[in-house]
């Protein structure tokens, strides 16, 4: 089963920046909403499945499995405020109008999904680094 792993390396108020590893090698950034956040949630550490999904916002991606939670997607977009729960990857993080964010995820999300094309079902590892020492 193909693996995907994100590895969260800052956390702030703007949200959970990481590094997205997909196949074990650096694919992109990611930007999660952040754990203290009271309007949005983050997905816990561990391992979670994902499954193809297609929806009306989201015509074609994947849902990661989280307990309680629906519609729990890899998409694009750029700051926390484009996610309640949702990962979004972009090329590298940055900045957008004074707000953490990733850039380029239009096309790092295309190419995330082209690499994809034949998977229905891989396993996501989400690991917060943060803190560690």
């Amino acid at each position: 089963m193909i693996r995907v792993k994100i590895v969260r390396l800052e956390q702030t108020e703007e949200g959970a920046l990481g590094a997205l590893l997909v196949d074990g090698r650096y694919f992109g950034s990611t930007l999660e909403p952040d754990q203290g956040d009271p309007a949005r949630h983050q997905i816990p550490e561990g391992t979670h499945r994902c499954i193809r999904f297609h929806g009306q916002k989201f015509k074609n991606t994947f849902q990661i499995i989280v307990p309680r939670h629906t519609a729990v997607l890899f998409h694009p977009g750029n700051t926390e405020e484009d996610s309640t729960m949702c990962v979004l990857m972009g090329a590298s993080p940055g900045w957008l109008q004074g707000m953490r964010a990733v850039l380029n995820s239009g096309r790092t999300f295309r190419r995330f999904m082209e690499h994809f094309r034949d998977t229905d079902e891989f396993e996501a590892v989400f690991i917060n680094f943060y803190g560690a020492s």
